[in-house]
């Protein structure tokens, strides 16, 4: 007869916040490229580029170059999550976030209401993505140090005995 083993809990690891918010990032550029190529299988699209046009916009050299600068930044929002000092982490996770969120919503702009929940989708887990930024960001745990911790005597000074 063997004795069974004790079940023990999961163990959990803390992540750091760099972790946690690089991770965020990854999985916001997915999840925003994918809706981008998904978005190509909707009937005209293709032609629509292939005409020079894409969401009501003229393709060429300014448009493509805003549209990397548009994907640039979150993609690199992965390297700066992992690589900055906190404090200007914390502050330029806050502010690309906050300013990412109207730029996804407009991503349903104009569409038809077939897409609905396509586009509803999409942007809900890419808002769902940056509410979650803006949060590990916002509560970015701070160091606490000794002297922080000392309790201060604020008894009366006494005379000696």
């Amino acid at each position: 007869m063997s004795t069974p083993r004790p079940r023990t809990a999961l163990e959990d690891l803390r992540l750091p916040v760099q972790a946690k918010l690089a991770a965020a990032w990854t999985s916001f550029m997915f999840l925003y490229v994918y809706v981008d190529v998904l978005g190509l299988y909707k009937p005209g699209v293709v032609d629509d580029i292939l005409a020079g046009s894409v969401h009501d916009f003229e393709t060429g050299p300014t448009f493509v170059s805003l549209g990397l600068t548009a994907l640039a930044i979150p993609i690199l929002m992965v390297v700066l999550s992992t690589t900055l000092p906190a404090r200007a982490n914390r502050s330029t996770n806050l502010v690309v976030a906050t300013l990412y969120i109207p730029f996804s919503i407009y991503n349903a702009d104009g569409e038809p209401l077939d897409y609905a929940y396509f586009y509803g989708l999409a942007i809900g887990l890419e808002v769902l993505l940056l509410a979650f930024v803006l949060r590990s960001a916002w509560t970015w745990p701070r160091t606490v140090s000794a002297q922080d911790l000392a309790v201060p005597d604020h008894s009366p000074v006494r005379a000696g005995r």
